[in-house]
């Protein structure tokens, strides 16, 4: 039980693995630019009281293996990840904002995979083994 995190009304042990482009693939995340980019990810995840786990700035896109409070749905900790260090990004790099018109650094989409110590077979099992069956196989009723 080490891996949990608690609050005053639950313990949890969500983690996401997360990656993002940029804008047309560029590979601009170099130098003082990718450094940057780390800081400001780094604050705003402490921010959100996000731990991050492991990550890496590669040259067009980012890398983040995150634990996350159960209340921070993925969609939103992403969104306002990438909208706070595009902001920043463009306002303090004036030769990126030149390249990335429209104050869009990231791409609009991203890919995230949760991860977990239990695997899917053993969800199965665990739900096949519960109470009888009533009806509908799929989503079943205890009596």
């Amino acid at each position: 039980m080490q891996n949990y995190r608690t609050t005053s009304h639950s313990v949890y042990d969500i983690k996401y693995h997360i990656v993002w482009i940029t804008k047309y693939r560029k590979p601009v995340l170099t130098g003082e630019l990718a450094r940057r980019a780390r800081e400001l990810i780094r604050h705003n995840c402490k921010s959100l009281d996000v731990e991050i786990i492991k990550g890496h700035v590669s040259k067009d896109h980012i890398h983040l293996f995150v634990s996350v409070h159960p209340h921070l749905t993925v969609s939103s900790l992403v969104k306002q990840l990438k909208r706070k260090s595009s902001w920043k990004i463009m306002s303090e790099f004036k030769s990126i904002s030149r390249q990335f018109w429209g104050h869009h650094f990231w791409v609009r989409g991203y890919f995230v995979a949760s991860s977990g110590n239990v695997t899917d077979e053993v969800i199965l099992e665990h739900i096949a083994g519960q109470d009888k069956e009533k009806e509908d196989n799929e989503f079943k009723i205890s009596e």
